[in-house]
This record gives C-alpha cells, sequence and structure tokens, in this order.
C-alpha cells in the first residue's frame, strides 16, 4: 500500500511537471494557431459581445439547434469556442495548485489500476499502463479532428503532451510497484 501510494503521488508529479514543459513553455506555441492582433482584439470584443451574455461555456458557432443554424453550419465557417466570460492571467497559479492536485490524484487512479493488475514486474505493469494510456488519449485527444473536424496540430500535440506525461508517470508507479515484496495487497 505504502508503495502504491507513494508511486501515485510521485508518477503524478512527473505528470504534473512534464504537462508543466509542454504546457507552461514557449513549446505550447506549436499547439495553437495564431491570428492578427488587432483582428484577435476585435474578436475579442465581438465574443464578449455575443457570447458574454450566456456567460462561460463551449460554444459550437453557428449553434446548429435550429434549421437556420444547421444550414449555416453546413456552410461554414465554423467553430467550438470555449468561452471565458472573465478571463484570467496566462501563468494562473490558482489553476497550477488545482492542476497539481488533479495530477496527484491522477497518478493515485493510475497506482491503484496497476497494482490491482494480476501481473508483476517493471515491464509488464510499464507495458499494459502504456497501452491503456495510448488507447484512451487517442480516442480523447484525436476525437476532436475526427467526430467535430478540429485542428488536427492541436490535437497532435495534447495527445503527445499526454503520451509523454503518462508514459513516465507510469514507469515511476511500475517501478515502486515492482520492487521487492510490492503486490496488490501491500
Amino acid at each position: 500500500m505504502i508503495r502504491m501510494v507513494t508511486g501515485g503521488l510521485l508518477g503524478g508529479l512527473v505528470l504534473f511537471v512534464i504537462g508543466g514543459l509542454f504546457w507552461g513553455s514557449p513549446l505550447t506555441a506549436l499547439a495553437f494557431s495564431r491570428g492578427d492582433e488587432a483582428r484577435m482584439a476585435e474578436l475579442q470584443s465581438l465574443m464578449a459581445a455575443t457570447l458574454g451574455p450566456g456567460g462561460t461555456g463551449t460554444y459550437l458557432v453557428p449553434d446548429p439547434a435550429t434549421p437556420q443554424g444547421t444550414s449555416l453550419y453546413g456552410q461554414g465557417p465554423v467553430a467550438t469556442v470555449i468561452f471565458n466570460s472573465g478571463g484570467f492571467p496566462v501563468m494562473d497559479s490558482a489553476s497550477l495548485v488545482a492542476g497539481l492536485v488533479l495530477a496527484l490524484g491522477t497518478g493515485l487512479m493510475v497506482a491503484v489500476a496497476l497494482a490491482a493488475l494480476p501481473v508483476r514486474g517493471f515491464a509488464a505493469l510499464w507495458r499494459t499502463g502504456l497501452v491503456v494510456t495510448a488507447a484512451v488519449c487517442a480516442w480523447i485527444h484525436l476525437g476532436l479532428p475526427v467526430f467535430m473536424h478540429g485542428a488536427w496540430g492541436y490535437a497532435i500535440y495534447a495527445l503527445v503532451a499526454d503520451l509523454a506525461g503518462f508514459a513516465a508517470a507510469t514507469a515511476v508507479i511500475a517501478w515502486m510497484l515492482s520492487r521487492s515484496g510490492a503486490s496488490s495487497a501491500q
């Protein structure tokens, strides 16, 4: 049990650090498309006027819930907008704290799942964790461009970031669980 919890917390910390490298560094520019600054400011004002009354949320633009919206959606252009009506700092310390808690909890969940497996040994645990990680990350990240016709660049970047983080976290957890005497009962 101690190795499982320790491995989960260490794995979660590794997941957080690698996530920071991908999303909190200049590398993140690889994930996003850029627009002209003046036009982006104009778009921000339009979003405040158009989406602001509805509040923070995820919006389909145009909204295909009506016949006219369906027609407009089919004609394009379209967008899925993750909208925050209040804004926040680029490097928001509150989200870093919440993100660390999320990463630690995620590491613990991975550790519980790996500890419950009937296999022992670093290679078997890590391989199993990697296969599950790859499947889940592929479904979550590649589903956006497949089903919503979203941007492949962002999806692939997010996929690589999560695969790197989970591969390293799973390695730490598998190593802790495979140490002498570690079993699902401990």
